[in-house]
């Protein structure tokens, strides 16, 4: 695979994809619905945020809702299935957005990396880390950088032995070592989940 031989031109990385599967990015339908679930994810292991999406699924009767069925739900059932009242909250916000801007997965696909990022981060509750979730795990993009992400920070820090007291250098450290996998930083950033196991939910 293309993105295992670029990737492997790093001795320390090559390492840690020695040990895992490769890895194959999804293009999914319903990017609102994602967005949503990845907004109940926020903080919380894998395990944890699944049955979040599953007790969210069943407010549904376990179908995928419209955006108009989201927009409707009442906030105190939201909170009724465990999600707390900022959660509750972004996740009516998404719903209300995307209905207001009339947006379509097929709008979504066809902009650019940092465009979306701009976009989506408009919706009050949805960060930056939250849209580069989606650009991976939803939009299949694969060249994006989870700076930001702490599984991320723990794992390239583990293993480039860099110190994380300095935030602000151990992040310019950390861009600079991703420079060289593009285009291919998506990959890299699932095996470095997979090696330090956090793999986020999204």
């Amino acid at each position: 695979m293309q993105h295992i031989h670029h990737l492997s031109k790093d001795k320390k990385l090559k390492k840690i994809i020695a040990l895992q599967q490769p890895v194959t990015l999804t293009k999914r339908k319903y990017v609102y619905l994602h967005l949503c679930l990845s907004i109940m994810s926020q903080q919380l292991s894998t395990q944890v945020a699944q049955v979040f999406h599953q007790r969210f699924l069943k407010l549904y009767a376990g179908k995928k809702p419209s955006l108009q069925q989201i927009a409707d739900t009442p906030f105190e059932v939201l909170r009724g299935i465990g999600l707390s009242n900022a959660k509750a909250s972004y996740v009516l916000n998404v719903a209300r957005f995307f209905i207001s801007e009339k947006i379509t997965d097929t709008q979504l696909y066809k902009l650019e990396n940092e465009t979306l990022i701009q976009y989506l981060t408009q919706i009050k509750g949805v960060g930056r880390w939250t849209v580069e979730m989606i650009l991976m795990f939803t939009l299949g993009r694969e060249d994006i950088f989870a700076l930001d992400d702490l599984g991320i920070q723990q794992a390239i820090c583990k293993l480039y032995l860099l110190d994380p007291a300095d935030k602000k250098k151990m992040k310019e450290n950390m861009a600079l070592i991703s420079k060289a996998w593009s285009p291919y930083r998506t990959y890299a950033c699932v095996y470095l989940w997979g090696w330090k196991d956090n793999t986020p939910s999204a």
